[in-house]
């Protein structure tokens, strides 16, 4: 049996029973009463919600990767791939028409058989527990948006790193990274004024003690910004959020709707102060660039699987090309991707950790960012006690509870110093 279809279904096999896993230890470290800290805001109705909640999402989680897994391996076995490269052949096209034609059939086989999955999660699971206000129209429009968003922005990134590998020799890998890695940074400034408004409404936050004040702790730490905005993020969720967009005096940060229902302004300004650290501590460019040197590093080994006839014939293709190449090493590199991103997950918990410590250092109040984080936590039903595996493989936040726990002890290390 070929050595290449071995390794790539032991690999999902593995992945697989590694989710289902964590899953299993996530729902065992469920604890029966609500844990200490928060005992003053979970009650034990609302908390048997929470833990019906994650149980309802685990097991949703489990059916679905299960389905998807054995239609995966069917779809592999039996030849898929190749039936699907001999439709995008059809037309007679080149090969970088060609591949677009045959990676966007395979994305949107993919979207058709997770559709079924996304409706489920959104108008019935998200709607039971009441955080769905999403519309069916909204729904279906974003599908629209997104697919139209990939062709627009994926469809030429694509395009270009095919040219790179069908042309540029041995050194096609440093050309694509080149262009993908200006792909990147171009969405990054573009992301705030031509994609995100695409979604969703934005307005600027009207002149009151809560603007007053985030724009009296901007001065105060010599933060500029471009503006500050509400987003309509209750026409989907009643879920609450808030960011920063943009770079240099282009900033400004962005909160949801439901976000200022749900907490005081002195929460909401502790909130903007975490977020602020993450700017002051350098962590968005440093994750910018672990990002661009991850695909230089994805890229690179592409290249020696490049006309793989081992790999080709694992998929039963009756055609070498780039494009293909670059969809069957995915599958490869998935134990290279995993290790990475559990890597990077821990140096965002890490980054979490220090922003929340610029909190309590710039003077803002660890008392509110506790009282905003716990709310958060208690209106999402988020989940107090994830087994370390889960959150090794999946967390870029710390639990809350150890967040909590670590503010509590920075501010008491503050009241002693002082």
């Amino acid at each position: 049996m070929n050595i290449y279809l071995i390794l790539i279904c032991t690999l999902l096999l593995l992945d697989f029973l590694l989710e289902v896993g964590a899953a299993l230890l996530n729902l065992r470290a469920l604890q029966a009463e609500v844990p200490e800290e928060f005992a003053d805001c979970y009650s034990k109705a609302e908390y048997s919600r929470m833990r019906q909640y994650t149980y309802e999402r685990t097991r949703f989680g489990l059916v679905r990767d299960s389905f998807l897994l054995v239609l995966t391996l069917a779809f592999l076995l039996t030849g898929g791939f190749n039936q699907v490269d001999l439709l995008a052949r059809s037309p007679g096209l080149g090969p970088i028409y060609t591949g677009l034609l045959f990676t966007g059939a395979l994305v949107f086989l993919v979207a058709l058989i997770q559709l079924p999955f996304n409706v489920y999660s959104t108008f019935v699971l998200e709607t039971r527990f009441g955080f769905n206000t999403t519309t069916v129209r909204t729904f279906i429009a974003d599908q629209f948006r997104g697919a139209l968003l990939a062709i627009v922005l994926g469809a030429p990134i694509l395009a270009a790193i095919l040219w790179f590998f069908e042309m540029s020799g041995p050194m096609a890998w440093f050309y694509a990274w080149l262009s993908a890695s200006g792909f990147m940074l171009v969405v990054q400034l573009l992301a705030p004024v031509l994609i995100l408004p695409l979604f969703n409404r934005f307005t600027p936050l009207p002149d009151n003690e809560l603007r007053q004040a985030i724009y009296a702790y901007a001065q105060r730490q010599h933060f500029a910004l471009e503006g500050i905005y509400t987003m309509d993020g209750s026409k989907r969720s009643t879920r609450a959020n808030a960011f920063f967009t943009g770079f240099g005096r282009f900033r400004r940060i962005v909160f949801f709707d439901t976000l200022l229902t749900q907490l005081s302004p002195e929460e909401i300004v502790a909130v903007l102060a975490h977020e602020m650290g993450h700017y002051k501590l350098k962590h968005v460019p440093l994750m910018l660039i672990l990002g661009i040197l991850q695909t230089g590093l994805m890229l690179f080994i592409l290249s020696f699987f490049l006309g793989n006839n081992g790999l080709f014939a694992a998929f039963q293709m009756e055609h070498i090309s780039v494009y293909a190449a670059l969809i069957f090493f995915g599958f490869l590199y998935t134990p290279i991707a995993t290790l990475l991103a559990i890597a990077i997950n821990a140096l965002s918990r890490r980054h979490e950790y220090q922003a929340d410590r610029f909190v309590v250092a710039s003077g803002a109040s660890a008392d509110a960012l506790i009282g905003g984080l716990k709310s958060l936590t208690v209106k999402n039903l988020g989940n107090l006690t994830p087994h370390p595996l889960s959150v090794i493989l999946h967390y870029s936040h710390p639990p809350m509870l150890a967040r909590i726990r670590a503010l509590r002890h920075l501010e008491t290390q503050q009241k002693a110093a002082a």
